[in-house]
């Protein structure tokens, strides 16, 4: 008759040396200085992995464009909130995306891009319930504000050009509100969007002539 002997087994040791066991951490992805827009991808790959001197680089990459896109963008609203200090909160909020962060083939600026565009709709809003207008006190010289009647050609002017804009396909508005009003490059809408240079520039072409035709009809 057959019998089977089970090895002494000494599972307190046992348990020690699987504690001892460590998991290799994942390795960043290798990126070089300087930050470009060529190489901002595996910047930021190497930063959402954890890498402190990817993360430094690409924030300090990121910072004056993010202050010039909200300069743009906030345009002539009023300070409740200064370009530097939203460009601040874009960079904050990029900082705590990154560890989260997954590449899906869309280039990272895009979601920055994404992220500042939110944070400059908050200004917005903001603005428009704060309806305060301080002064230290009441001027003493002539103004040269817009008079009523200016501010309703105005107004009629924007609802003019909204209503031209609807007539575009999603993406065309966006080129041209980018392009044309906030005077973005071609490269810069190109990272917004998610595209190339070249392609913005047919898009935006494509859509003036749009207009142009809705214009002349």
């Amino acid at each position: 008759m057959l019998c089977t002997v089970e090895p002494d087994v000494d599972l307190a040791q046992l348990e020690a040396e699987l504690a001892e066991v460590t998991v290799a951490p994942r390795a960043a992805p290798a990126w070089s200085r300087p930050v470009t827009r060529g190489n901002l991808d595996a910047v930021a790959a190497a930063a959402s992995a954890g890498d402190t001197a990817a993360t430094d680089e690409l924030l300090s990459y990121l910072r004056p464009i993010m202050v010039r896109f909200c300069r743009t963008k906030l345009g002539r609203v009023r300070p409740i909130s200064s370009a530097d200090d939203v460009a601040q909160e874009v960079c904050i909020a990029v900082f705590r995306a990154l560890p989260t962060y997954q590449h899906l083939g869309r280039p990272f600026l895009s979601f920055v891009f994404g992220v500042a565009s939110h944070k400059v709709a908050d200004v917005h809003r903001a603005a428009a319930r704060d309806r305060s207008l301080p002064t230290a006190e009441t001027p003493d010289t002539i103004t040269f504000a817009e008079n009523p009647e200016e501010i309703a050609l105005r107004r009629e002017l924007v609802e003019q050009t909204s209503d031209l804009l609807q007539t575009l396909l999603p993406r065309q508005r966006e080129i041209v509100v980018m392009r044309v009003v906030m005077g973005m490059s071609a490269q810069e809408t190109a990272d917004a969007v998610g595209t190339t240079p070249d392609a913005v520039r047919v898009a935006q072409h494509r859509a003036l002539n749009r207009l142009r035709r809705t214009i002349t009809r």
